[in-house]
């Protein structure tokens, strides 16, 4: 099969001939319909940080099921069922697992995201010659890829697969932190800084638990602008604003916001969601910082006014998966308008840096089919 594999940061991604995979127990093969481009494989693209090489990428994917390992008799997944796959492939067997916590899965932290495998130790991937090449999650820019059983979802026969791709992490990482993250309550008002892929798709899940006021600040007018069609009440430009926090307690009554949504993964905007928060707020930080990057937070502001910091990776996916699927399917989630470009797999290279660029509105897939 062809896929994009990442053998050095200097390089970049090259699409090579790559050994087909094959599913092992409690594992489906997929053949990919589209992967997603995500900021936290930039992070990895440019050796900010540490994974095995070679290695392939890709991490939110869809497509069809062509071949079910041993393991799945109870799983009700069966070859031709078109999925989703979320990047947070939880193990189902370690404590956090048992507890619920797909989030805080031990060996998909241990295995997956320190050493390229899966569950048994070993990789799905190899060049021809049979050296192993290490999956970043399910290494989504193939044209199959091997799943854990425990990250598939299926989706309706009349769902869009390509645009369906960004659920396994876009969708899925913004449920979780309106969800899980911040437990976002109606009436409760909310501001997403940085409305990318996955802060664009905050705005309309958070709508749909109940905001009353969402505010969405980014340096992009474009963005912005894509940002009130999605359900933001209300916007400000960073890059523009004299004073980001006086115009977000402007229109908050001077309170500011019950829940603050950082989506990048910078210091700056940290501090600007940690500046916007109201007294008993929460500030829930969802983006990935380039290698260990740590930024400021004013201690007794705190304490004294009782702001907590409440980090959301992802969600739990065998939860909180098929909940995604059916608010994208109920109209909620505008999966299909996130979607705001698509390129063939021999442009993946051309995708990420336009994405470097801050130049992708939504999200970005590669759609097999071109």
């Amino acid at each position: 099969m062809r896929a994009a594999v990442l053998r050095d940061p200097a390089e970049g991604l090259r699409i090579e001939e790559i050994r087909t995979p094959h599913p092992k127990a409690g594992e489906v093969l997929i053949k990919v319909a589209a992967c997603g481009l995500c900021h936290s494989d930039l992070h990895v693209l440019g050796g900010a940080i540490a994974f095995p090489l070679p290695a392939v990428v890709g991490h939110e994917v869809s497509g069809q099921i062509v071949e079910v390992g041993p393991g799945n008799e109870h799983t009700g997944l069966a070859v031709g069922q078109q999925v989703a796959g979320a990047f947070l492939m939880p193990c189902g067997q370690c404590d956090a697992c048992a507890a619920g916590r797909d989030d805080l899965c031990g060996p998909f932290f241990e295995l997956n995201r320190l050493q390229g495998r899966l569950y048994d130790g070993t990789t799905r991937l190899a060049t021809l010659d049979g050296d192993p090449i290490a999956m970043y999650s399910m290494g989504g820019l193939a044209e199959y890829a091997v799943i854990p059983s425990t990250s598939v979802t299926p989706v309706p026969d009349d769902f869009d697969v390509v645009s369906g791709a960004i659920l396994g992490c876009a969708a899925m990482t913004a449920y979780g932190a309106v969800r899980r993250g911040a437990d976002l309550r109606s009436g409760e008002t909310v501001a997403v800084v940085a409305t990318g892929g996955v802060g664009s798709t905050i705005i309309p899940i958070a709508k749909s638990f109940g905001a009353r006021q969402i505010v969405a600040i980014d340096v992009s007018d474009e963005k912005l602008a894509d940002a009130r069609a999605l359900g933001a009440t209300h916007t400000v430009n960073s890059a523009t604003s004299a004073d980001v926090r006086a115009e977000v307690f402007a229109v908050t009554g001077g309170r500011g916001v019950d829940v603050a949504f950082e989506a990048l993964g910078r210091p700056q905007t940290w501090t600007t969601a940690l500046d916007v928060l109201a007294d008993g707020g929460r500030m829930v930080p969802i983006g990935l910082g380039a290698g260990v990057q740590t930024a400021p937070v004013e201690i007794n502001r705190t304490v004294r006014r009782s702001q907590s910091i409440l980090g959301s990776y992802g969600a739990r996916t065998r939860q909180d998966l098929p909940e995604v699927v059916r608010l994208a399917a109920a109209g909620v989630v505008d999966y299909r308008g996130l979607v705001s470009r698509r390129y063939p797999l021999e442009q993946v290279a051309d995708g990420y840096a336009a994405l470097r660029r801050g130049e992708i509105r939504g999200r970005a897939v590669v759609d097999m089919s071109l």
